[in-house]
């Protein structure tokens, strides 16, 4: 019987960018990808660089990179709807309808 090495303990906060960006997209219509998203970007870089200094302690780099990548998505996502929902409001404020 031969004893193995354990598996490093991922990160926390590449879990918790992972949530983060997860609700990011999923939140994209009430807009609150705008702050989830560059909330979930910033723990995510902030994750990879722990994990890569810590001499292969701790896990989780893809965790870490797909909420970094979720946020970001999020991010822009949100901003896109708040535009769209934005010019919508516009366009109906300016298209008047005549009055008979």
């Amino acid at each position: 019987m031969s004893a193995g090495y354990a598996a490093p303990r991922s990160d926390g906060l590449a879990i918790a960018s992972l949530i983060v960006g997860i609700l990011s997209l999923v939140c994209t219509l009430g807009c609150l990808g705008i702050v989830l998203g560059p909330a979930a970007a910033i723990m995510g870089f902030v994750s990879r660089q722990r994990i890569a200094t810590s001499g292969g302690a701790l896990g989780g780099g893809t965790l870490a990179l797909i909420g970094l990548v979720l946020g970001i998505v999020g991010f822009v996502a949100s901003v896109g709807w708040f535009f769209l929902i934005l010019s919508g409001a516009i366009t109906s404020f300016t298209t008047s309808t005549p009055s008979p």
